[in-house]
């Protein structure tokens, strides 16, 4: 793919850039090790008052950073100011608790002192998507550089000025030169970042095919890694659940970002009790929604983000429906310029239908209906991935069971799925493994060193 801005609500070309060469790259992560030299050294306390400084800047031009977001990737401008405004609170949480975090933990031995010291592992390469093209790479970032790691950056290669505002924000506000760099390259030249012997970690946030090609890479180097990879979330419903609220936070989490998070609620799966009127009044609520202009502050559903993304979800659609599967809503390419899907949604999905195991990447929802809580766990579970997942009930004997045996990295009771840098974030079995933001995100690429001194 071509490092462009190609605006998703028209179609044009607005701005292409040079990818870096193999000599180019090698400069970048020269100047990352000579910076990380240096940065390891520098206090907790000037960390953090550049990490403050960053929040600052995020929330001072959320504005400008928002429409950057949303010119180059579709999402509404009113939710990329939100992730502007995001993306500040991140680097604020690790400011004000990473010192803590990283604090030497004793523990009496037979030695005279003996304890834990956590030293930050050096350059990190971080493969970022561009669906949340800010958020994503803060929420490595704020942890990473508060460690005193050093970052570059492998951003998506339709958002480059976004993976370019973020290097200039954090020079912005005091990061010495070479600590952040973005590398303006293509996933073919991720290979010489990750085989450098100066590179100690990766991570990445994206699809299983990327995941997959990264983690085997860096393996084969013993560089440890962190995955955030696909999902396709269930949303439970029981006759105890407040029906109305359900079906709000059901609607807006299915078809948050234009549809396109990893975390939204892509199968609603419905008690038979309550299945009909949940189904109504969810019907309504996808009628009823929006798509158009994502600068315009009406609108609900902007594009998708590229052509291809489009092409991909109605052929997806298609295939569904060619097997068996109903449409309530939508289910059609609108007939505009622009990267248009509407809200959709399905039912009827044969149970052994490749559609089944398949994450939806758009604002689609899949729509079941069981039994018993057996038959709604049977179903949740039964998917490649294991990301977040979101159940309505108030029997308490339901919400125990629930959060016991569904397999996912998150279960959110009565409540949207939602990353928060106070909790750890990551998923299990296809969506990945390790875990972002919290305690478990600063430690995830530093170096717990036994000290033991007699």
């Amino acid at each position: 793919m071509a490092i462009a801005t190609v605006n998703p609500a028209t179609g044009e070309t607005l701005k292409r850039f040079k990818a870096l060469t193999s000599e180019e790259i090698d400069l970048k992560l020269a100047i990352a090790q000579d910076a990380f030299a240096c940065f390891r050294l520098t206090s907790f306390a000037q960390r953090r008052q550049w990490l403050e400084n960053a929040a600052v800047i995020l929330e001072r031009d959320a504005e400008k950073f928002a429409e950057i977001m949303t010119t180059e990737m579709g999402k509404t401008l009113k939710s990329a100011v939100s992730e502007a405004k995001k993306c500040a609170l991140v680097c604020r949480y690790y400011a004000e608790h990473g010192e803590a975090f990283l604090q030497n933990e004793y523990t009496e031995t037979d030695a005279t002192e003996s304890y834990v010291s956590y030293q930050p592992l050096g350059i990190v390469l971080a493969v970022m998507p561009w669906n949340f093209p800010f958020w994503q790479v803060f929420r490595f970032a704020a942890p990473a550089l508060m460690g005193g790691n050093v970052g570059v950056l492998k951003h998506a290669s339709n958002v480059p000025q976004c993976a370019l505002a973020i290097e200039a924000i954090l020079e912005a506000a005091g990061f010495p030169e070479g600590v952040f760099q973005t590398l303006l390259i293509g996933a073919a030249q991720v290979e010489q970042v990750i085989k450098d012997e100066r590179v100690k970690a990766a991570t990445l946030t994206g699809s299983e095919p990327a995941g997959a090609s990264l983690a085997s890479l860096a393996g084969s180097h013993i560089k440890p890694t962190l995955l955030e990879l696909g999902g396709s979330d269930p949303l439970i419903v029981f006759p105890s659940a407040d029906i109305d609220e359900a079906v709000e936070v059901g609607t807006f989490s299915r078809v948050l970002n234009n549809g396109q998070s990893c975390i939204a609620s892509k199968r609603f799966i419905l008690h038979e009790a309550i299945a009909a009127e949940f189904i109504e009044k969810l019907q309504i609520k996808f009628a009823s929604l929006k798509v158009g202009d994502p600068l315009d502050p009406e609108t609900d559903i902007g594009p998708l983000a590229t052509e291809n993304i489009l092409n991909d979800i109605v052929q997806q659609v298609d295939r569904a429906v060619e097997l068996g599967a109903t449409v309530l809503v939508g289910g059609q390419q609108l007939d505009r310029p622009g990267n248009f899907f509407p809200p959709t949604i399905l039912t009827d999905i044969p149970a052994d239908a490749p559609t089944m195991q398949e994450e939806f990447f758009a604002p689609v929802a899949m729509v079941f209906t069981v039994k018993d809580i057996d038959g709604a766990i049977a179903l949740a579970n039964n998917i490649p991935f294991g990301l977040g997942s979101s159940a309505w009930t108030n029997d308490p004997d339901e919400q125990q069971r629930l959060i016991r045996d569904i397999e996912a990295g998150a279960v959110f009771i009565n409540g949207l799925v939602k990353s928060d840098p106070r909790l750890p974030f990551g998923g299990i079995k296809r969506s990945g493994y390790g875990r972002e933001l919290g305690l478990d995100g600063i430690r995830a690429f530093v170096n717990a060193k036994t000290v033991w001194v007699k």
